[in-house]
């Protein structure tokens, strides 16, 4: 019993206790992680992963996952980027960005509940073709002439930046949804055991395409906001993004197995990303060790979630 209580708090509160940990000994290494200045930069640098984390919590809690969230955000970024340099329609360019990543989300639901491919294949072939997809339509160049849309990458409100805001707008809002609501009820029940979900009278397949593409259309929106932060459609930034989310969501305690998880988790675990990325970067460490540390991080909270589990089966 007590060590059911043990991993319960776990649970609950051990990556808080890691985010407070991790923070004192950032700020003890280096004097210059203290500076508000530091401080936001890390907030407006989560901003994007966070995003597509909030749509790749929603797929894991469910028992799905999707490894072309990187991809898909680029496309968006690049397709908005165009659009808004073609027609000075930031209205249009926004609508742009996000349709690609709903139409995309809704194929990787489809090819998953009508052909009955794995989660990982579909989603590893959605990769391929919108890498292909991007190359055609930038000619590997970057896209400019974006400038009218700054202030949605660069821009504050009372001292707040833009990207952080939508961030917090759209953690609020993945959170309420998957909480107090029956769709969210369904990712769950889902995630926990899809036969249970499909005798109790949840339409699985309905539910999971959904799923991908509210997953989508976050990802979209996430290119969006990356093009705004970059001032152009870089057909070369985006992809390996959605490691850093999935890094993200199960750092912050979302099983890998379905059923457990939250998008507060998976904000508290972006924040612990962008923390140690940001304390190698003042310690001028490479990246190829920066990718050797969120390997180990996965790893690791993999295996703890396993260990969890197991325990409380023992039980």
């Amino acid at each position: 019993m007590k060590k059911l209580k043990a991993d319960e708090l776990y649970r609950k509160y051990g990556i808080v206790l890691i985010l407070i940990i991790l923070f004192v000994a950032s700020a003890m290494i280096n004097s210059n992680f203290l500076k508000p200045q530091n401080l936001i930069n890390i907030l407006k640098q989560i901003s994007v992963v966070t995003i597509i984390a909030c749509g790749e919590t929603m797929l894991i809690v469910s028992g799905m996952i999707d490894l072309s969230a990187g991809l898909l955000c680029t496309t968006s970024m690049c397709f908005a980027a165009g659009v808004l340099a073609a027609t000075h329609n930031i209205p249009l360019a926004v609508f742009t960005g996000i349709t690609i990543g709903v139409v995309c989300g809704w194929v990787n639901g489809f090819m998953i509940t009508h052909f009955k491919l794995q989660p990982f294949i579909a989603t590893l072939a959605m990769t391929n073709v919108l890498k292909g997809v991007v190359q055609l339509y930038t000619n590997g160049q970057s896209i400019g002439g974006v400038e009218q849309i700054r202030f949605l990458g660069q821009g504050s409100i009372i001292g707040i930046p833009v990207p952080v805001i939508i961030m917090i707008v759209v953690v609020f809002i993945i959170a309420v949804l998957m909480k107090n609501t029956k769709f969210g009820t369904c990712i769950y029940a889902i995630g926990g055991s899809e036969k249970t979900a499909i005798a109790s009278g949840i339409n699985v397949n309905r539910k999971k395409r959904l799923i991908f593409t509210l997953s989508g259309a976050l990802t979209g929106l996430a290119g969006v906001v990356l093009m705004a932060r970059l001032m152009a459609g870089m057909p070369s930034v985006g992809e390996g993004y959605e490691f850093d989310a999935i890094t993200a969501v199960i750092v912050g305690g979302t099983s890998f197995l379905g059923g457990i998880g939250t998008v507060t988790g998976a904000f508290i675990g972006s924040i612990i990303v962008g923390l140690i990325n940001n304390i190698l970067n003042l310690l001028h460490v490479s990246t190829q060790y920066q990718l050797i540390v969120k390997g180990v991080l996965i790893a690791g909270a993999v295996i703890i979630d396993i260990k969890t589990k197991e325990n409380k089966k023992s039980r």
